[in-house]
Order: structure tokens, then sequence, then C-alpha cells
């Protein structure tokens, strides 16, 4: 196994962040198409985190980390820098417990989510849309204010956290061969990682990822993290690079990485839309379209689909015309 200096969370942790965190979060619901089910020849299991409280995953790793902070490390409140569905994860569990979120925001996420991210009590600093621009923003805040910071994926209490999602889906669903999630910075899947390597290392885990932000899968591919800074694509929430700690999952425990074109993931969206009636946002669309995409590699399958959020600006969906 590589990278053992770092800090790992195991599986107790997320054990006890499940137990910490069961106040604050839902349990989603799995949800299933016959529709899709034709569509693809698989099973697919949908775990519908778009209807997280929060609308996004992002809540259980950021409760985790806030609900098990000491009292004196949460006096001056927390901090992170997001392009959305953290910043406003973290801005909710912050209000519950009643600390101040710093939340470093680029001035192009949605509206949608800054508005749920004043909504919750964030107070929200924006950054220009890149890597370097979001880190140096936010270095500036946290000395300012002196606040925790809350990695959104790189931190082992949020990883910890966000692994209680797939543990409740071995709950939910009996015999999967597959659970496929998004990836960007790579903390959903960290935490599917974390937790089927220990209770269910048969089943194959895959991450999808959109073809103009694909450092991961090039990661993958190259055996090493490679970080674009500043990359363009509809999927907003996966934009950012693989950091130390959610490497080690990927490249450790990781099946495969798949990839779908802007238009690709924009069809599954509005499919599930239309077939489904949920809200998803386009992040949460790319599983779909990679397996609406390589069929043959999933037919036949029982397939766990991680729907991770469900925040979109609706006055500015992908197929309305501007």
């Amino acid at each position: 196994m590589k990278d053992m200096a770092l800090t790992l969370p195991t599986y107790d942790d997320m054990l006890a962040a499940h137990d910490r965190i069961r106040p604050y979060i839902h349990r989603t619901p799995v949800l299933t198409s016959s529709y899709f089910n034709e569509l693809t020849g698989a099973e697919l299991f949908f775990k519908c985190e778009n209807f997280q409280k929060a609308g996004a995953f992002k809540v259980r790793g950021a409760s985790n980390a806030v609900f098990g902070l000491s009292d004196a490390m949460a006096e001056k409140g927390v901090a992170t820098h997001s392009s959305g569905n953290h910043a406003l994860s973290l801005s909710y569990a912050a209000g519950r417990r009643g600390i101040p979120c710093h939340v470093v925001m680029p001035r192009t996420a949605p509206e949608a989510k800054k508005a749920a991210v004043r909504g919750y009590g964030g107070i929200i600093t924006e950054c220009e849309p890149s890597t370097s621009s979001r880190e140096a923003v936010f270095a500036e805040v946290q000395a300012r204010t002196g606040a925790e910071f809350v990695h959104p994926y790189n931190d082992p209490r949020v990883i910890a956290g966000q692994a209680t999602c797939s543990r409740e889906l071995l709950d939910q669903v009996e015999d999967l061969d597959i659970m496929i999630a998004p990836i960007g910075g790579g903390g959903m899947i960290s935490g599917t990682c974390l937790t089927l390597s220990h209770a269910a290392p048969g089943i194959d885990i895959i991450a999808a990822e959109p073809e103009q932000a694909d450092d991961a899968y090039r990661s993958f591919k190259a055996g090493r993290i490679i970080a674009d800074d500043a990359p363009q694509t509809i999927a907003d929430g996966l934009k950012v690079p693989l950091k130390e700690l959610t490497w080690h999952f990927v490249s450790n425990y990781v099946t495969d990485i798949l990839t779908a074109s802007e238009e690709e993931i924009v069809d599954a969206m509005k499919l599930t839309w239309q077939r489904m009636k949920i809200v998803m946002e386009p992040s949460c669309a790319v599983p779909l379209a990679t397996i609406l995409k390589n069929r043959d590699r999933f037919a036949g399958k029982r397939v766990g689909v991680i729907v991770t959020g469900g925040n979109v600006d609706l006055d500015k969906l992908p197929w309305m015309k501007s």
C-alpha cells in the first residue's frame, strides 16, 4: 500500500461519523427506473443524495468535521473554499452548531449555491475561477479569521463522513457488482473506497469524470497526480484536482475511471429529469452518462449509482436557450 504516512481515515472513523452525524442528515432513498434498466441492460440503483440536507452528499463530511471539533476549536468557526456544495454544506453544519462559517467561492459559482450558502449563514469571499486563486484568497481569509480549515475533500474527517453514504447503500441494496460516483477532488470516491474495501471488497469501484476536466483519469493512467488549474466544464462540482489523501484511495482501490463529453452529461441530466422526475445537477449526471456510453461494461450488472446533489440554478438549466 502507498502513502501510509498520511493521516488516513479508518473504517472505525466511518462508523463513528455515522453515529455523530445521524441527527443532522437524511438517510436518503434508493430509486430505480425500469426505463434506465432497459436502456442500459443493467440494474441501476440510484442513491439519491440530491434529497440530502443542503441538497448534496457533502453535508455528511461537513457535519462530521464540524461536530467533531472541540468547543475550543469551534469557537472561531470554520472556513473552506468550495465551488458550491461543500460551501453550503459546511454553512449548514456550522449553523446547526451555532458557529461562524467563512467560505471562499469562485465568482462564477452558480447563484443558487451562493444564495444557499448565505441562507445558511455562511460568509462568502469571492475569488477567480482557478485553483491557484481559490487557495491564495483562502489563505488570506483563514489568516484573518483564525477559523478551522475544513478542506472540501483532502481531510480525513470529511472522507469518513462521505463514506457513510456507501455504507447506507450497502444496507439498502444487496449483491451489488459495481458502485459508481462522480470524481472531482475525490472525496466521495475516497469515502466509497474506504467503506467498500472493508465491508464489500468484491464490488468494483468506478469513478466518472467530464472529458473536459479529466485530470483524475489522466492521473489514474499515469500513476501520479496531474492537476489542471482551471478546467472548463458544465459539471462545476468536478473542476478541482485530486490531493494526497484522495489520491491514496483512488490509486489503491478504484477499478477504473470513465469519462463523458459535455453533450453526454447534459443529455443524461435531462433524461433523468424527464424519466425519474428528480432534480440532479450536471456533476451528478456524469455517472449515468458514462454508463450510457459504456453499456457493454455494465450490462447484466447490479450497479449502485451515487447521485451526489441537486443544487441547480433553475433559471440557467443547460438545455435552455440563452
